[in-house]
């Protein structure tokens, strides 16, 4: 046989709506290679369903080709097996495009019972864990992912049309930082030091800019040993992008003509999806709300006047009437986001940004100019998610250090137990000047379960974080 194997999605393409005389006129033959998912024989006729991970065809086995060996190629081919065909393209009587077998080979027997397509994985664990079995199995696994390998090659080529370059940062960080979240400690034995999984790549990615570049991402793995649900998973995908000379607007403008883009080409150029029943519709311009006048505009019964929201007293009635605990927090700006987080957030259906966020929870975020309490820093929300998070970043070092410091003491506060560190490294980059800069990190996982209609984090990760058996 030829060793040029043709993708079966390629040929169903270029042949499904041509004629049986034009078949016959090309008189094509061509070399295949696939699962055999399915089997069924008609007296002198065996009909195989051979299928790859775009796609799958039928092949037909004649008696009156293969004679003597027609039974002993049947026989020998079991659900499951990987087989090579050479044969002419043509249809069946109902129109069904198939290549007729001039050739078979049995590349690699299976050794473990097929499930076939009435035998499903029901166990969603096995799923998981099995995700090589899931994907044979399972069509949609496979247009999920497939769907998963498009979206991210099209954010790169999006990017690099706006003159982005990419760049790779360090996963093994010497401390902890670039977020607030817990990390996976290692070891480095050579070093003899103790070493940590990234939980971001800001710090590093900002020291790129300090050198002189003015347009760049990053889209990697970040690490937080934190806990396990349908939104998070311990390893997950995500991209940061960082430009000079601009401000936390333009981002927003940038992330919303991107993930627009990326609608349309995942989308066939419709901006609207249905998600669970829900139509959500990406027509720019996204919502925009700031974090007090959406507290005000859902709470208006308890809050006669947004004002009252700077309130820390009104602040724990209104807590206390919306059955939410706060013993533990006694800082305004940590309850005005609890309310968001526990009463709001889920009902955001529609893209939507929301904006000015506090100072005390914002580190790296630079204060807005005419409100010093806050910050130039927007997360966009959809169907409750949040889906992205950046700002205009904070560029003194002298601020940075004294933010760094406050981090650690809150931090130290609520977990006794561990070590924090703020970033002498970042810090002693900050005093050769970071241009004026803003940056945004979206999360790839949460997008991706959007645009292929899945609710479980572990659906749009290959192979996803699981308790050990």
């Amino acid at each position: 046989m030829k060793k040029k194997i043709s993708q079966i999605y390629k040929i169903k393409k270029k042949y499904i709506n041509k004629s049986q005389k034009y078949l016959n006129k090309k008189n094509k033959t061509i070399n295949i290679s696939g699962r055999a998912i399915s089997k069924r024989t008609m007296k002198k006729n065996t009909f195989i369903n051979v299928q790859d991970i775009k796609g799958n065809i039928q092949i037909l086995i004649n008696y009156n080709i293969f004679k003597d060996q027609y039974k002993k190629i049947i026989k020998n081919i079991k659900l499951g097996d990987i087989i090579l065909i050479k044969g002419k393209i043509c249809k069946t009587n109902i129109g069904e495009l198939t290549i007729k077998c001039k050739k078979i080979k049995n590349l690699v027997k299976i050794k473990i019972p097929y499930p076939d397509k009435f035998n499903k994985i029901k166990n969603k664990e096995t799923k998981y864990r099995k995700r090589y079995l899931d994907l044979i199995i399972n069509e949609k696994t496979r247009k999920t992912f497939l769907k998963r390998i498009k979206l991210i090659k099209l954010i790169r080529k999006y990017l690099h049309k706006k003159k982005y370059s990419e760049v790779e940062t360090p996963m093994l960080h010497n401390i902890p930082g670039g977020a607030n979240a817990k990390p996976f400690k290692t070891f480095h034995n050579s070093l003899n030091t103790k070493m940590y999984l990234r939980i971001a790549p800001e710090l590093y990615l900002k020291q790129l800019i300090i050198g002189g570049f003015t347009k760049i991402f990053e889209l990697n793995r970040n690490f937080r040993n934190e806990g396990i649900s349908t939104l998070h998973n311990p390893e997950f995908s995500m991209i940061e992008i960082y430009q000079t000379n601009v401000d936390y607007k333009n981002m927003m403008y940038l992330l919303e003509n991107m993930i627009t883009y990326l609608i349309k080409n995942i989308n066939l150029n419709i901006k609207k999806i249905i998600y669970k029943k829900k139509t959500i519709n990406f027509n720019r311009p996204y919502k925009k709300i700031t974090l007090k006048k959406i507290i005000y505009k859902h709470h208006r019964k308890y809050c006669k006047n947004i004002n009252k929201i700077n309130n820390i007293h009104f602040l724990i009635k209104l807590c206390r009437k919306l059955n939410l605990n706060t013993q533990n927090i006694k800082n305004k700006d940590e309850i005005i986001i609890k309310i968001f987080e526990e009463t709001i957030q889920k009902k955001i259906i529609q893209p939507t940004f929301i904006t000015q966020y506090p100072k005390s929870i914002s580190p790296l975020a630079k204060e807005n100019k005419k409100n010093n309490k806050i910050t130039d820093r927007f997360e966009l929300f959809i169907n409750g998610y949040e889906i992205a998070n950046g700002f205009t970043e904070l560029n003194n070092y002298k601020e940075q250090r004294i933010r760094f410091k406050k981090q650690i003491l809150k931090n130290k506060k609520y977990n006794k137990n561990e070590e924090f560190y703020y970033d002498k490294e970042y810090i002693e980059a900050l005093k050769y000047g970071l241009p004026p800069t803003s940056g945004v990190g979206m999360g790839i996982d949460r997008l991706i379960m959007l645009l292929t209609n899945n609710n479980n984090i572990k659906d749009v990760i290959f192979f996803p974080t699981l308790k050990k058996i």
